[in-house]
């Protein structure tokens, strides 16, 4: 039981930490590498200011930050919460399993959003 807590203690004192210390501050927690490298935002940048509009309850400015942060944000807080709640019943963690077509369909989709974000057609979804 304390490996599942641990791991939402860690989330929740992550996320209190984006809450309180604003990501929308110019340094604030470094630069992205793949942005300083190339210019070009990856697929995770703005994904802690995506949190932090998430935590400030501003929902629309957190899916133009990061489209892809806040449903993996909501899944893995589903899975840690199964996770805590199969623990205490006893029972051992189950890993999500996913199809072999599907995992190439999502990581098709990251890299296309990776590219469209980076296009002027794709301007909307640059971090804000």
């Amino acid at each position: 039981m304390p490996l599942p807590l641990l791991t939402a203690g860690v989330g929740i004192g992550a996320v209190a930490l984006l809450h309180f210390r604003d990501p929308h501050v110019e340094g604030a927690y470094g630069v992205c590498p793949v942005y300083a490298l190339t210019g070009m935002y990856c697929p995770g940048c703005g994904g802690m200011r995506s949190v932090h509009n998430l935590t400030d309850g501003r929902i629309v400015d957190a899916l133009h930050s990061n489209l892809i942060a806040v449903p993996l944000l909501f899944g893995l807080a589903l899975w840690v919460g199964a996770w805590a709640v199969r623990a205490w019943r006893g029972q051992r963690l189950v890993l999500p399993r996913i199809e072999r077509s599907t995992m190439w369909i999502l990581l098709a989709l990251i890299a296309v959003y990776c590219v469209f974000r980076n296009t002027p057609w794709g301007g909307w979804l640059t971090p804000v």
